[in-house]
């Protein structure tokens, strides 16, 4: 089959786009990594004030920090947790400029109604990422730490000492995890009102699966927290009210576009 110099034109045409779209995603994902580069270094500089602000639901749990006893077993295990430190920071502190770049690749693709629509969520979802953190240090964390030192044992003349002393790593993977699972879960009202802009759920669907979804919310916090209760219904409890919250959100959702449909209904 020959190839005429007209569908030569056509398949430079489309390459062209292609072309410029790829420098484009490369370009933004520069600007993301030249972002999170600097703030990785700049959390690394001060990863012991990081981490010593994230162990004060620890030093709560205790009392006083003079009371918070933290080890670390091998010469290297501090040093590996301030990268971690400074990773886990530059994901909070870089979020806001790699969103920004993922909003201007996305957005030349979108109608002009459809970024105003897409720019709420957008702000939406580090603002819930931020108040499930929030949730988790000044909530969950402290009521675990309190459980756990709680369980401590007093040496006795029968009975050995049995005291309680988390490692720098652990307690730093803990709380990342609970943050983490916490921010996602938090996510839920921003997928569930994207939904019903799309279409795909309403508000009455929501309502009648409302006994399947605590069901799901209590195996996912199985899954995303420790294996233990005081974390798994620290997230269970509020993602729930999240989802009576999503319900809200989708009837306003509904209530606009029926109000868009009946406004277009009578200008026709």
């Amino acid at each position: 089959m020959t190839t005429t110099p007209a569908d030569e034109d056509e398949v430079e045409a489309s390459r062209a786009p292609l072309i410029e779209h790829l420098t484009e995603l490369r370009s933004r994902l520069i600007k993301a990594l030249v972002a999170f580069v600097i703030m990785f270094f700049i959390c690394f500089a001060g990863a012991k004030y990081i981490y010593n602000v994230l162990v004060w639901p620890y030093v709560f749990a205790v009392g006083s920090p003079e009371r918070a006893h933290l080890v670390y077993t091998h010469g290297l295990e501090y040093l590996f947790t301030q990268i971690q430190v400074a990773a886990f920071g530059a994901g909070f502190l870089a979020f806001p400029v790699i969103a920004a770049q993922i909003y201007k690749f996305v957005a030349p693709g979108l109608y002009k109604n459809e970024r105003r629509a897409f720019l709420p969520y957008l702000v939406a979802t580090p603002v819930l990422f931020a108040i499930g953190a929030a949730c988790v240090y000044f909530i969950a964390m402290p009521t675990l730490m309190r459980f756990s030192v709680g369980m401590q044992q007093l040496a006795t003349a029968n009975e050995p000492a049995i005291e309680f002393l988390p490692k720098v790593s652990e307690y730093l993977s803990l709380i990342m995890t609970l943050i983490f699972a916490f921010g996602i879960c938090f996510q839920l009202p921003v997928v569930l009102t994207l939904l019903a802009r799309a279409g795909i759920i309403d508000s009455q669907f929501l309502k009648s699966r409302r006994r399947y979804a605590i069901v799901i919310v209590f195996v996912l916090a199985a899954v995303l927290t420790p294996p233990d209760v005081i974390s798994q219904f620290s997230l269970a409890v509020p993602t729930l009210l999240l989802y009576e919250a999503s319900i809200f959100s989708v009837r306003m959702v509904e209530k606009r576009r029926a109000e868009a449909e009946a406004a277009r209904a009578a200008e026709g």
